[in-house]
C-alpha cells in the first residue's frame, strides 16, 4: 500500500504577496521532475486578519479569531502541517497551536537554525517589524540557538516600517524604499552585523527588488524547506 503523501496548509494573507512568495518558494525548492512530484498545498490567504504589529504594540484588534477561521479551513482540507508567512504572527502561535492537533512549523526556528548552520560565529542583524522586535521573537529564537545578534536602533526601526508598510505592502516599487533599506543595513554593518535576517516576510521581496548584495538569511525560504522536509520530500539542490 502506498504511503499517503503529507500536505501543507498555508495560513496566509499577512500579506497576500508574502503568501504568494512562500508558495512559490515551496514549488521552486521542491525536488521534482513532473507536476505530480510536487506537494499538495492548501492556501487560505485571509486578508481580513488584523495587523499583528498594531495588536502587539497599540492594543489593536486581536488577529487570532480571523487566523483561527483560516486554520479551521485548512483543517477541513486535511492539511498535515500549517505554516504562516508572517514573522510577527508567530507571537500568537501558542494560542493557535492550542486550538489544533495539526503541528505548526515555526519560521523563527527554521531561520535561527539556518543562521547557525550557514553563518557560524557571525553576528546576525535582525531586520523586522517593531512588533516582532518588541516581542523579542527573533532575539529569543537566536538566543536559544546560541547565535549572536544585533537589533536596529529606533530610527532604523522606523525606516524598516516604511520599507514594509509604505513600500512593499503598499505595492510600491524599489525606488520608494531603496534608500531606507540600504541605510539601515549599512549602519548595522558598522556596528558589527555580518549577516542579515530578513525577519518580515515583505523584506525578502524588498531585498530582491533592491538587489541587496549583503549576506542574508531568508526565513520564508527556510520555512519552505522545513515544510518540504516535514512532508517527506527532498529540497532541491542549488
Amino acid at each position: 500500500m502506498m504511503c499517503k503523501k503529507k500536505t501543507i496548509g498555508i495560513l496566509g494573507g499577512m500579506g497576500p504577496l508574502a503568501t504568494a512568495d512562500l508558495f512559490q518558494k515551496i514549488t521552486l525548492l521542491t525536488e521534482a521532475e513532473t507536476d505530480r512530484d510536487h506537494i499538495r498545498v492548501y492556501i487560505d490567504s485571509n486578508a481580513n486578519i488584523p495587523d499583528r504589529t498594531a495588536a502587539i504594540l497599540s492594543n489593536g484588534p486581536d488577529p487570532v479569531p480571523e487566523m483561527a477561521s483560516a486554520l479551521r479551513n485548512l483543517e477541513a482540507c486535511g492539511a498535515d502541517c500549517v505554516i504562516m508567512p508572517c514573522n510577527t504572527a508567530h507571537y500568537f502561535l501558542p494560542r493557535l497551536q492550542a486550538m489544533t492537533e495539526i503541528p505548526f512549523l515555526s519560521i523563527l526556528t527554521a531561520a535561527a537554525e539556518a543562521c547557525k548552520a550557514q553563518f557560524p560565529g557571525k553576528t546576525v542583524g535582525i531586520l523586522a517589524t517593531k512588533g516582532t522586535l518588541s516581542a523579542q521573537l527573533y532575539q529569543n529564537a537566536l538566543g536559544e540557538a546560541g547565535v549572536p545578534y544585533l537589533i536596529p536602533e529606533t530610527e532604523e526601526q522606523d525606516a524598516l516600517m516604511r520599507v514594509i508598510y509604505d513600500g512593499v505592502k503598499a505595492g510600491k516599487g524599489p525606488d520608494a524604499y531603496r534608500a531606507d533599506l540600504l541605510t539601515v543595513v549599512e549602519h548595522m554593518m558598522t556596528r558589527g552585523a555580518g549577516v542579515f535576517l530578513l525577519g518580515c516576510t515583505e523584506l525578502p521581496l524588498a531585498a530582491e527588488a533592491v538587489g541587496l548584495t549583503f549576506p542574508v538569511v531568508d526565513p520564508t525560504a527556510e520555512l519552505a524547506k522545513a515544510a518540504i522536509r516535514f512532508c517527506g520530500f527532498r529540497v532541491r539542490a542549488k
